[in-house]
């Protein structure tokens, strides 16, 4: 203290201070993403898996917790496990080990959850997604993200908070449902980044079929740790941000977790080690519980489950009923082509730009109905993918409508583009046609064309003759000597006057 009013210490501090205050913050985001496994029954009974059943109409004992029930693993749920860790480049566990996992929630009937925390089913893998650049579709950067693993593990009943009675009812029917829990390490650094690599998995999830990874169904739910430090500094106190529902949602929450830690510390404060949940009303995140008494799981072995084995083709043994073992070569050869393979094949086959690529698969069900028109029209890939991405993607955001429910078939819209190829309509006229395809009145383009009378006029003497009657019109004789004397100047007034003469919009 005797030291601080020297001059030289002064500017130390005061260099030292304004470095750290004008040091820019790295943001570090790592996520945990519980996939519901897409399996007609739950991961330790033979209760049935549906959305939206009558409440606790689908529970077993075994997931009510009655004593004397055993857990009966679901192969399903182990090969979907197994296709999606191939998938996202994990290394296969041949051995690996379930877990009791304590607490007591009134929707954990056990007081515990079965799942893998010491030696889970895949680990060390990774999964490569793409992002724009300053929102540019044309502008793409692709990174990648660690996965640290990936577990099996099963879900807990659901409560349902009745806030007029002041009470809480449970629904058991999700209870022991199938979840694979991806851990991904703390690679990415706001929320746009976040979003990118969930969505990639879910197309990834989707394509394999392991998941089909609704998010309004619940069926994908993210659970996001932000923390802020400055550079060559040790990570900062990180906040578990819960339950986030939608990939819109995961963005803002990050990106909002991320400002208000950054605001808290510079103004003097503290985090706090704590679980928060995003409030999509306000668009910010809320305090749930804190984490600073630290939960103690008390994580065991399960005793009603032996470990899980696991064969590749080297170590299955001769004797061995195959239908009885889970083979991972055997998966493996049978992968789909993942999305990313598939961008590739797009652009390569049809010429179409990279972005577009991206577009197609964002939209469940796009990509079939682009290559359903290809077959059936004349019209080259390029100009298809303006119609499917400019008129048909827009009319169905507008609506609100999947591409399933679009009132426009591949079909329909192959025969529009067919007569617009072969110069039947006009482009303008084209576009019209496609607004009354879209109120589904059950029209054909053809029928549409010519109720509307906007076929191209093919005869040139037709045209000469209309052109010459514009021409003749007393109104124009000024319009003409202007013309004649100024050159050019009056040509567009003589262009409007023979289109407003054409029957329908034609040119």
């Amino acid at each position: 203290l005797c030291l601080w009013g020297h001059p030289y210490l002064n500017s130390i501090f005061l260099l030292f201070f304004f470095f750290f205050s004008l040091t820019p913050w790295v943001p570090v985001v790592g996520l945990e993403i519980h996939a519901q496994i897409s399996s007609n029954s739950k991961l330790f009974s033979g209760s049935q898996v549906q959305f939206a059943a009558p409440p606790n109409s689908l529970v077993s004992f075994f997931d009510a917790s009655l004593p004397g029930t055993l857990p009966v693993l679901n192969r399903r749920c182990v090969e979907a496990a197994v296709m999606t860790g191939l998938a996202l480049n994990c290394s296969i566990n041949k051995k690996s080990l379930f877990d009791r996992k304590h607490y007591f929630y009134a929707d954990l009937p056990a007081g515990y959850q079965i799942t893998q925390q010491r030696v889970p089913i895949a680990v060390n893998g990774s999964l490569s997604y793409s992002l724009c650049i300053d929102n540019k579709m044309s502008q793409m950067v692709t990174k990648t993200v660690r996965i640290k693993q990936i577990q099996l593990e099963q879900d807990s009943g659901k409560s349902l908070h009745d806030d007029v009675r002041s009470q809480t009812l449970v629904d058991l029917n999700r209870a022991g449902v199938g979840l694979m829990e991806v851990v991904m390490e703390p690679d990415m650094c706001c929320g746009e980044e976040a979003a990118a690599a969930v969505r990639e998995l879910q197309l990834i999830l989707q394509t394999l079929g392991s998941s089909q990874a609704v998010m309004a169904e619940g069926q994908l739910r993210v659970d996001a740790n932000v923390s802020v430090h400055h550079p060559g500094e040790p990570y900062g106190v990180r906040t578990e941000v819960k339950n986030i529902n939608s990939i819109r949602f995961l963005a803002k929450a990050v990106d909002y977790e991320i400002e208000r830690q950054i605001e808290e510390l510079e103004s003097g404060g503290t985090i706090l080690n704590e679980t928060r949940a995003f409030d999509s009303k306000l668009g910010c995140t809320v305090p749930m519980r804190d984490k600073e008494g630290k939960q103690d799981y008390r994580f065991m072995p399960e005793p009603n489950l032996p470990p899980l084995i696991l064969y590749n083709a080297r170590s299955l043994p001769a004797n061995m009923n195959h239908q009885q073992v889970v083979n991972i070569d055997w998966i493996h050869e049978r992968l789909p082509d993942l999305p990313s393979v598939k961008r590739a094949k797009l652009v390569e086959q049809y010429g179409i730009l990279p972005e577009h690529s991206f577009t197609l698969l964002n939209e469940a069900g796009l990509t079939e109905f682009f290559e359903d028109v290809i077959k059936q029209t004349q019209m080259k890939p390029k100009k298809v993918i303006g119609w499917i991405l400019n008129d048909l993607l827009s009319y169905l955001k507008q609506h609100s409508l999947t591409v399933k429910e679009s009132p426009v078939s591949s079909f329909l819209l192959a025969d529009l583009l067919n007569r617009l190829e072969k110069k039947e309509i006009s482009s303008t006229a084209a576009k019209q046609v496609f607004a009354e395809l879209w109120k589904g009145e059950g029209k054909t383009p053809l029928e549409i064309v010519k109720e509307k009378k906007l076929q191209l006029i093919q005869d040139q003497e037709d045209l000469e003759r209309i052109c010459q009657a514009v021409i003749d019109g007393q109104e124009n004789e000024v319009i003409i000597c202007q013309c004649r004397k100024d050159g050019v100047l009056a040509l567009p007034h003589l262009l409007g006057r023979t289109r407003s003469s054409l029957p329908g919009s034609l040119v």
